[in-house]
């Protein structure tokens, strides 16, 4: 059985990484929110990530399949027209797969 002190030093110790652990991010932030660096990233960095995820999804579409991509096409196109008309990416997302769910089921089954 470990001694008494030993348990409260590992306690206190697991304490004081778990606490400095989530302080650093806040510490290490603070003289970054006035970078031109990071508001540039701000800016540009979900276009990006954006741009990078879509790619990603539609690496595999093929053209020459029965549906032609034609759902993919459209429900990017959607996805994008409704996040340009009302500027919300939770709408614009929700809107896009559900009219991707619905091609998909229509033209292929």
């Amino acid at each position: 059985m470990p001694d008494t002190t030993y348990i409260f030093s590992a306690v206190a110790i697991m304490a004081i990484v778990t606490f400095a652990l989530r302080a650093i991010p806040f510490a290490v932030l603070k003289p970054l929110r006035s970078s031109a660096l990071v508001a540039y990233l701000g800016i540009y960095m979900p276009a990006g990530v954006m741009l990078i995820l879509v790619m990603y999804s539609l690496k595999n579409v093929s053209v020459t399949g029965p549906s032609h991509g034609l759902p993919e096409l459209i429900a990017v196109s959607a996805t994008a027209a409704i996040h340009l008309w009302r500027k919300n990416a939770v709408l614009s997302i929700v809107v896009g797969t559900a009219m991707y769910v619905a091609l998909m089921n229509t033209i292929l089954a």
